[in-house]
């Protein structure tokens, strides 16, 4: 079998699996007559992969940039703690219902600062996606994330949260205990932290699911991902009655990293490695660590009050609206 950087493909990254073939082709009978030096051809070979994914980058749709935050060799969040931290010691359960494996956190250090890392994590297979839930968090891993912020507040350390959720759990059982809740009192508790909070869409930011840790400070987004209230196969299906729209939704939602900054939804895009994350882990995790570095080193001089004021006058300015004056 061919080896691959990762495992798996995109319709649109066809072309980059035909080079890798073509390399394989010509290892082959580099193997079968090894008079005949191939060095050059596999140079040419490696330099046309590279062109290849600059090109696809370039010119990428919002569609073909959700599927790439969906990719299934995408680094999630723990291979980004993997990458980017050292001693990182896991926290677990709510000290309520359970442990949710949705979502995970702990302390580590970042180039010798202490954080706090919190974010939704899915699974690499089968039976890890069966165990993390999808990366959909139900309530008590809401209240397992607030219950980490509020240690972090106590040791006056920064948090840290990686965003990469199709939503929060839709389940009944979810909804009894409740997720609504849970969600509106991470929004509330999140405005009024004390530490710096630094937040990062890294894949999927849907609705409540993504706002549950997603207020900060600081909000970063990478530039292969998005962020809005609905899926597009969701938003097609509610307005259309089907799937098959979901690339026109995609379009109109103005989901991609450009669309938020442009918005004011997000203060910077973080760029990824030619072609995606999931093409280099270390290279992204050390590009998005720069990122927060520079984002701690900004908000850590700053008091407390002002970062409680700071955060609600960002979000109190957000959104677009129109005041209508009638005379009678």
């Amino acid at each position: 079998m061919p080896q691959y950087p990762h495992r798996q493909f995109l319709d649109f990254e066809n072309p980059i699996k035909e080079l890798y073939e073509q390399i394989d082709d010509a290892k082959k009978l580099s193997e079968k007559n090894p008079k005949i030096d191939y060095t050059a051809t596999l140079q040419q070979l490696e330099d046309a992969i590279l062109e290849k994914r600059k090109e696809i980058t370039q010119h990428l749709t919002p569609w073909q940039r959700v599927q790439l935050s969906r990719h299934p060799d995408r680094p999630y969040t723990l291979k980004y703690i993997q990458n980017m931290t050292t001693n990182f010691v896991e926290l677990h359960g709510d000290r309520n219902v359970k442990d949710d494996k949705a979502m995970v956190g702990g302390f580590a250090e970042l180039e010798g600062r202490t954080v706090m890392m919190i974010g939704q994590q899915k699974g690499v297979n089968t039976k890890m996606r069966q165990l993390r839930n999808f990366g959909m968090a139900n309530p008590e891993g809401y209240r397992k994330a607030l219950r980490l912020m509020r240690l972090a507040e106590k040791f006056n350390k920064p948090v840290i949260c990686l965003i990469d959720t199709p939503g929060a759990f839709p389940g009944l059982e979810a909804e009894e205990r409740g997720q609504g809740e849970a969600i509106a009192r991470n929004i509330y508790e999140m405005i009024r932290l004390k530490v710096p909070v630094i937040v990062v869409i890294i894949g999927e930011g849907a609705s409540g699911g993504a706002l549950g840790i997603g207020v900060g400070d600081k909000v970063l987004m990478m530039e292969n991902t998005w962020y809005t209230v609905i899926s597009p196969e969701s938003c097609s299906s509610i307005l259309w009655r089907s799937w098959d729209k979901k690339e026109i939704a995609a379009e109109q939602l103005r989901l991609t990293a450009t669309d938020m900054k442009s918005f004011g939804l997000v203060d910077e895009i973080v760029h990824e490695p030619l072609g995606g994350a999931h093409w280099n882990y270390q290279e992204a995790a050390d590009i998005l660590k720069t990122y927060l570095i520079k984002s701690i080193d900004e908000l850590t001089p700053l008091s407390a009050s002002e970062r409680t004021n700071n955060r609600i006058e960002k979000y109190g300015k957000m959104g677009f609206w129109e005041e209508t004056i009638t005379t009678n």
